[in-house]
């Protein structure tokens, strides 16, 4: 049984439905569920919430069920060491079943990762459909997560990584104050750099994507069915390499 969790008062409703679903069982069978998953996202990549991680994990141990989380936008990102959701409320890792990630983001590589039990990995590199039949990572691939993997944890050159997650934070909450300041409605956590800006009408998505690109700033629109209808978006995604004045000039193209 799974949830994915998007309302305002969603650790309310999650432990609702985990007692519900406890008592109540299969919906046809009534026979108790083997097992209850709650799978969330660190970061919900279309809301640019974070997840409320301490209230899942204490519905977690509470009920005696699986969690699975989602680190896709959150991982090198968030956090004081740039650690993830994990790092963000110096939760534990352990009191996660399933942690999954991309390498494709923060770590400006390809692939991903799963981790999890010793139990867990075992049985996903033997029954796993892409772990049998897919070919490993290529050297270079895996030299690039490794080396950017070292320099957000401080091994490799010096304090570079963390000067980056201390620069990302900054943008991320001077990008977000400017875009408010203009009357913009922005979704999402203060501290989260996936910054959606509504534009409300479909329409208007796309042709706000088409005249930032005049300018060069790369955006995302996402529309219905991935947001509700009336409820169409911008997305920035922040980065630590930009600079100030980069983003006042974004502000700016906006403005005219």
């Amino acid at each position: 049984m799974i949830w994915f969790l998007f309302e305002p008062d969603y650790i309310k409703h999650l432990e609702q439905l985990v007692r519900q679903n406890i008592v109540s069982g299969q919906p046809k069978t009534q026979k108790p569920w083997e097992k209850i998953f709650i799978v969330t996202e660190g970061i919900f990549s279309m809301e640019g919430s974070i997840t409320n991680l301490p209230g899942i994990i204490a519905i977690k141990k509470k009920y005696k069920i699986y969690l699975y989380v989602d680190e896709a936008h959150s991982v090198g990102a968030l956090g004081p060491k740039g650690r993830g959701v994990f790092d963000y409320y110096n939760c534990n890792p352990k009191d996660v079943d399933i942690l999954m990630g991309t390498f494709s983001k923060s770590f400006g590589s390809a692939g991903g990762y799963i981790a999890g039990s010793k139990v867990l990995i075992d049985y996903l590199r033997v029954n796993s459909h892409a772990s049998c039949y897919a070919t490993s990572m290529a050297p270079p691939v895996a030299q690039i997560v490794i080396t950017s993997m070292s320099m957000i944890m401080g091994k490799e050159h010096g304090e570079e990584g963390r000067k980056r997650i201390i620069q990302l934070a900054s943008n991320v909450k001077y990008f977000r104050r400017k875009l408010k300041a203009l009357g913009c409605v922005v979704y999402g956590n203060d501290d989260s750099p996936v910054i959606p800006m509504l534009v409300y009408m479909i329409a208007k998505v796309g042709a706000t994507v088409r005249e930032f690109n005049k300018f060069n700033i790369a955006t995302v629109g996402v529309g219905f069915p991935a947001t509700p209808l009336l409820e169409g978006r911008i997305r920035f995604c922040m980065s630590a390499a930009l600079s100030k004045e980069q983003l006042d000039e974004v502000i700016i193209i906006y403005y005219m």
